[in-house]
């Protein structure tokens, strides 16, 4: 009975998880046209440069370099996860090393990008 509850909760928890994100950026984009209409409301001129900026804000210099970061990390606890899964037989280390070599490519690909873009130090 319990083992049939695992795949539903799963994919209720994965639905949840996109449905709160899609949500608050929903809530964040409708906040700032609040405040811009506010502004306008008031008799504030916005010049379209600042709309620019409130509208879509630059990202992090080091955005490359903290999702390589991530990435990696996710890679290596992949890795450490086989290394603790008691079987006589390696099959769980090599399964392990199959799911972190996808996350790993990702990472490296995201230190090349921050590498050779422009991130002016």
């Amino acid at each position: 009975m319990s083992e049939e509850w695992v795949p539903i909760v799963m994919f209720i928890g994965l639905t949840v998880v996109v449905g709160l994100f899609f949500w608050f950026r929903y809530r964040g984009r409708n906040d700032m046209q609040q405040t811009i209409r506010t502004a306008i409301e008031k008799g504030q001129e916005l010049s379209p440069e600042l709309i620019d900026r409130l509208g879509s804000p630059t990202p992090p210099k080091d955005k490359d370099l903290r999702l390589a970061l991530i990435w990696l990390a996710l890679a290596a606890g992949l890795v450490l996860s086989g290394f603790f899964v008691p079987e006589p037989s390696g099959n769980a280390f090599s399964g392990s090393l199959a799911g972190a070599a996808f996350p790993l490519c990702i990472g490296i690909a995201y230190l090349i990008m921050w590498r050779f873009t422009g991130n002016e130090r």
